[in-house]
């Protein structure tokens, strides 16, 4: 028997910004976390039909064998594509982006059926992507660029000059934060975060509960 929808919540923020730390919470919290960004690169392995339409954009050069012998596109190849050609990220977004959706479809359906109170939507490019369609609740994290920098190097992902090209390449924070219902600042330590992340989780179960009695 199917039961009542989760409350969806996207959860979402630029470069650095530390949405993944926020979710990270939530799941401690007992959110239950669709990673749309970790399907997305999920889907460019294992999706036939998704491979076939990259290595078409592409060409099959662009699959390699990783480590474990799995063949995966050359993400750094494909960035360095997309990042200069709006028309290629625009075909890759229309390649990729539907099958996350349906993704996400399964797991709302599932997350009703196991009573689920909260699922929340962790993706990099929720407004962009038109990700943010049906979900109830929106929060956007936001952080000062020069910390977004500083945290995006030390995880290994670029120079500060590269992570700087990304950041200008996405929407800006003014811009997410006018869509969001909630917005988080992460600009002080770990420990701030977590409060933050505490006093959202208290509002969503509030939320939550006013939608299953049908309030």
């Amino acid at each position: 028997m199917k039961g009542k929808s989760p409350l969806l919540v996207g959860v979402t923020g630029g470069l650095g910004s530390g949405k993944s730390t926020v979710c990270r919470y939530l799941s401690e919290l007992g959110c239950r976390i669709f990673e749309a960004d970790r399907v997305a690169k999920d889907l460019q392995v294992y999706d036939r039909e998704i491979v076939a339409s990259i290595k078409s954009l592409f060409g099959d050069d662009i699959y390699a064998p990783d480590a474990k012998g799995r063949m995966v596109p050359d993400r750094k190849k494909i960035a360095a594509v997309v990042f200069s050609s709006p028309e290629k990220l625009a075909a890759l977004n229309s390649i990729v982006h539907p099958g996350v959706f349906r993704e996400f479809h399964r797991a709302v359906a599932k997350a009703s059926e196991e009573g689920v109170r909260i699922l929340v939507k962790e993706a990099a490019i929720l407004f962009e992507s038109g990700g943010n369609k049906g979900l109830d609740v929106v929060v956007v994290v936001t952080a000062d660029t020069d910390r977004r920098i500083d945290r995006a190097v030390k995880k290994g992902l670029g120079s500060c000059e590269e992570i700087a090209d990304r950041i200008s390449m996405q929407w800006p924070q003014e811009k997410l934060a006018e869509k969001a219902d909630f917005v988080i600042t992460n600009n002080g330590t770990e420990e701030e975060l977590r409060t933050q992340a505490g006093a959202l989780y208290a509002i969503l179960s509030k939320i939550a509960g006013s939608a299953r009695d049908g309030l």
